[in-house]
């Protein structure tokens, strides 16, 4: 099973999550309380770092997101069209580990839903 396979599932299966095509931006965004937690795209030959690369973005802690691309050059990136401080996109083709990804995928949920207010929160979670 590819990253392609289980990926779209799996940020689906969080609480509160949508899905939508943004036409103009070419992405597939995923929303909780109306705010992006991810995002996959595939840019163009004009995004030079990124052209071909299959991505996704996901909001990630400043600090641990500079410490993530050390570690992985090429595979995780500054994020692409967005705050490159807090934001990371991975390459879905690359040597990033599933177990690394989902707890990617699991960080950049749990920052926007803290983010949300106490009463979407309530809601989301079924309170």
């Amino acid at each position: 099973m590819t990253v392609h396979d289980w990926l779209d599932e799996y940020l689906l299966s969080k609480p509160g999550a949508t899905k939508d095509y943004k036409a103009e931006w070419e992405w597939w965004r995923y929303q909780v309380g109306g705010k992006m937690f991810a995002a996959t795209m595939q840019p163009g030959e004009q995004h030079h770092e990124y052209a071909g690369l299959n991505l996704v973005s996901l909001k990630c802690d400043p600090v641990w997101s500079e410490r993530l691309r050390a570690d992985w050059p090429g595979d995780i990136l500054p994020g692409f069209y967005a705050d490159k401080r807090c934001w990371i996109s991975v390459d879905l083709d690359g040597a990033v580990p599933e177990d690394l990804l989902r707890e990617l995928c699991d960080h950049s949920y749990s920052l926007v839903f803290a983010k949300l207010t106490k009463k979407l929160q309530r809601e989301i979670a079924g309170l």
